[in-house]
Order: structure tokens, then C-alpha cells, then sequence
């Protein structure tokens, strides 16, 4: 993981590749989707979707499996994010629907807002404004409410589009 926040990709594959394996010899199904997941996220990064996409499906497969609908909720959430990175926006909302449907069912809110983000995002990239801002706007809710850092992307997307006031600008001495 480490080399994935330091950007270091090939390094992060690798160690996330090492997981798997280690994850697979122990034969436990969810552990392995998370694995596989993670490992789609890198993949993405690095740029390389048609491995993203088959790592986040059998990871898919895997929650199924180990019937994990937290998972399951995460990797909808993850192909949602490659689906609006391939500019595939109708997929992006399915997934993210299903993911959606899924977290609120469990309650789990931070895949709820993931869900919420990713509708508004991918309504944003086909220019319907009207669309994304009640999606964004739950998202915000949601984030904050859990005290979620990532409300700021939703913050200043919404700022981007003005539906919020710009930020404060900070003094300079």
C-alpha cells in the first residue's frame, strides 16, 4: 500500500501481486477479492484497464463467493470508478447503482458516498449538471457525516461548478 501512495505503481503491483499469492495459499475467498481489488486499483493507476477490469471481476466473483456484501459494494464501487475512467459513463452509474442498493442495504456509508460520488461524477462527465448535483450533494452529506476526508474532492467539485462558495483563501503573512 505504501507504494501506491507514494506512487511507485510497478512496486505497489508487485507487492500487491505477493498478497495474492500468500492470500491464495490460505484459500480464504474474501480476502482475496479485497486482494484482487486492490491490485485492480493499481492497475488502473498504472493505466493498464483490460488487467483492472479482469482483476476487479473475479475479485467480483470472490465476494459473491464468499457472499462479503461489503465487498461486494466496494468492487461494484471500484468498476464504477474504471468504467468513468474509460469514459464508459452508462456503465459507471450501473455499477454504482448496484453498489449503492447494496451499501444502503448493509449500512455501510463510506460506500454509499463512494457510490453517491461516482453517479455524480459520471452524470458531470455527460454534461448533466441536473443530474449530478443531488448525487454530489448526498455524497457531501454522507461524507461529512461520517467525518470522511474525501469530502473535500466532493467540496470542490461542487465549488468547480459553483454550487458552493469558493474557498476561503488563506492569509499570507
Amino acid at each position: 500500500m505504501l507504494h501506491r501512495l507514494t506512487g511507485d505503481y510497478p512496486a505497489a503491483a508487485t507487492s500487491h501481486r505477493q498478497a495474492l499469492e500468500t492470500l491464495c495459499e490460505i484459500g480464504e475467498p474474501a480476502s482475496q477479492g479485497y486482494a484482487r481489488n486492490d491490485l485492480g486499483l493499481v492497475q488502473q493507476l498504472i493505466g493498464d484497464y483490460p488487467a483492472a477490469i479482469a482483476s476487479h471481476q473475479h475479485a467480483l466473483q470472490l465476494m459473491r463467493d464468499g457472499g462479503e456484501p461489503y465487498g461486494l459494494a466496494y468492487v461494484l464501487n471500484s468498476l464504477g470508478e474504471l468504467a468513468s475512467r474509460t469514459s464508459a459513463t452508462g456503465e459507471a452509474r450501473d455499477h454504482h447503482g448496484q453498489a449503492l442498493a447494496i451499501a444502503r442495504q448493509i449500512g455501510a456509508p463510506l460506500e454509499e458516498a463512494r457510490a453517491l460520488k461516482g453517479i455524480g461524477n459520471s452524470h458531470l462527465q455527460d454534461g448533466n449538471l441536473d443530474k449530478a448535483i443531488p448525487h454530489l450533494r448526498q455524497a457531501l452529506a454522507v461524507y461529512n457525516g461520517i467525518g470522511n476526508p474525501h469530502a473535500w474532492r466532493v467540496e470542490e467539485t461542487l465549488r468547480r461548478h459553483r454550487l458552493l462558495p469558493a474557498s476561503p483563501q488563506t492569509a499570507t503573512d
